[in-house]
């Protein structure tokens, strides 16, 4: 309850970065649990910060020894699980749940010091937390049987376990990671995962043995999957990579032949290509076009997660994953003996840069936004598909009973007044929000779990294959 320093901070497109101002706010004067809405002038320089304050005591993050551990106590674990009981789903929304995670020990770790050891340390992330074990020094096998307990404010949020080298005053040296999606977790279970790469693709050296917890209420995760996602506070910059641009056009070009497979079918039923099909169809069509109804539409994509169930439950559907092809990545340097022409050309080079990076950014977005659809469809996340699947029986049933005129009505309503009775409200789209949580065919194989058994990645066994 001090002082909190405020930088702003300006960074061009060539890295370069530069303190536009400052400004403090006394933390002790502002009132708890109440959004405060503050006009901060900045020092040093023209313009002021405007900003929304809201002080809450943080509750469940905790670190401590395997011999204290919060849901080891049964009267402590069955009071946590009455907090998170369908009864008090209305209360404290932002509250979803608590995961307790177990970090047991690391075995077989890369040597990264000259004696061929390493000091490795556990760094785990959930959303915008942060916690880490001690450092083990000297050691490619350590044990640091420590327990940390996260507050969940999104059942769709993906943990991330990260081994790192400490190596002095220098930046930790990288020795492997995983990402584990909540709704994966196996409770009550050590679990041994092998360690992947940076960008958790490929298999790396070692693994980490973790025994994880999740209480959860099931009623706020739902409806917090209809809410904006929190953004990291600390994210890596994208970086311009041919293999990721690469990869990124052969996703909307799988993404754009099935829609173009989709318009020649049509097409072919309409130039009578076969008989038996044509012929079908236009029944199909005559039917379904007389008697439709509005309800109809959401009756349709309900039935579409059924079947693509069935055939699941069937095991007709293995798991999908990309092809990405291994590309190189050249790294060209330009030299120059006139100063000015070396600054022209570099700042072409950064132009240039700019444009294929947000050309990239796009094309991943693309892909990303109809793989997400597909993925609904295919229940990959079943919490999310059965969610899917709840909210089309209950628009079939209103669409069937309640005049659409009505329904629209409310909607426009709510969305006018959405601004004037909460001032501070986030414009969203919820359709959006929810794709927004349904994992990608890249996520698919980043969040996929590598057997101890198995030297290789998943994207590792398909080129092998091929």
């Amino acid at each position: 309850m001090g002082i909190l320093d405020i930088e702003v901070w300006g960074k061009d497109s060539r890295k370069h970065e530069e303190r536009l101002g400052t400004c403090k706010v006394d933390i002790a004067a502002l009132p708890l649990k109440q959004a405060n809405c503050l006009e901060l002038p900045l020092e040093s320089c023209l313009g002021a910060l405007l900003m929304l304050i809201t002080l809450t005591p943080c509750a469940g993050v905790s670190v401590s020894d395997l011999c204290v551990c919060p849901l080891a106590d049964p009267s402590e674990r069955k009071q946590i699980a009455q907090r998170y009981c369908l009864q008090n789903s209305l209360k404290d929304m932002k509250d979803v749940g608590i995961l307790q995670v177990k970090v047991l020990k690391a075995v077989d770790l890369l040597a990264a010091d000259f004696s061929g050891k390493s000091d490795p340390f556990c760094l785990l992330e959930l959303g915008n937390d942060r916690l880490q074990t001690h450092t083990i020094y000297k050691n490619l096998n350590p044990e640091w049987n420590k327990v940390f307990t996260f507050p969940i404010k999104d059942i769709h949020d993906v943990l991330e376990v990260t081994v790192f080298d400490e190596d002095g005053d220098k930046p930790p040296d990288f020795l492997g990671k995983v990402a584990i999606p909540l709704l994966s977790i196996r409770d009550g279970r050590p679990n041994c995962y092998i360690l992947k790469n940076k960008d958790l693709e490929q298999a790396f050296k070692g693994a980490i043995y973790l025994e994880m917890d999740l209480i959860y209420n099931p009623v706020k995760a739902s409806i917090r999957t209809f809410t904006p996602r929190e953004k990291r506070f600390v994210e890596d910059s994208r970086k311009l990579s041919k293999k990721i641009l690469s990869r990124d056009v052969d996703r909307v070009k799988r993404i754009t032949m099935a829609m173009w497979n989709t318009i020649q079918f049509l097409k072919s039923c309409f130039q009578w290509e076969s008989t038996l099909r044509s012929a079908v169809a236009f029944v199909v069509f005559l039917v379904a076009v007389w008697n439709f109804e509005l309800y109809m539409i959401p009756l349709a994509l309900l039935l579409l997660f059924i079947y693509n169930f069935i055939i699941l439950t069937k095991g007709k559907t293995g798991s999908i994953q990309d092809s990405q092809e291994s590309t190189d990545v050249d790294e060209e340097e330009y030299d120059d003996d006139k100063e000015s022409e070396k600054k022209g050309l570099i700042e072409r080079i950064y132009m240039v840069q700019d444009i294929v990076s947000t050309v990239q950014n796009i094309l991943e977005e693309i892909a990303s936004f109809g793989e997400r659809i597909k993925n609904t469809f295919n229940w990959t996340v079943p919490f999310l598909s059965f969610l899917a699947c709840l909210i089309l029986a209950v628009a079939t049933v209103t669409l069937y009973f309640i005049p659409l005129r009505y329904i629209v009505l409310i909607w426009g309503i709510n969305k006018f007044t959405k601004k004037l009775r909460n001032p501070y409200a986030i414009d969203n789209n919820e359709l959006l929000d929810f794709l927004s949580r349904v994992p990608s065919d890249v996520q698919k194989v980043q969040y996929a779990e590598l057997r101890p058994c198995s030297s290789h990645s998943p994207l590792r066994k398909k080129r092998s294959a091929v």
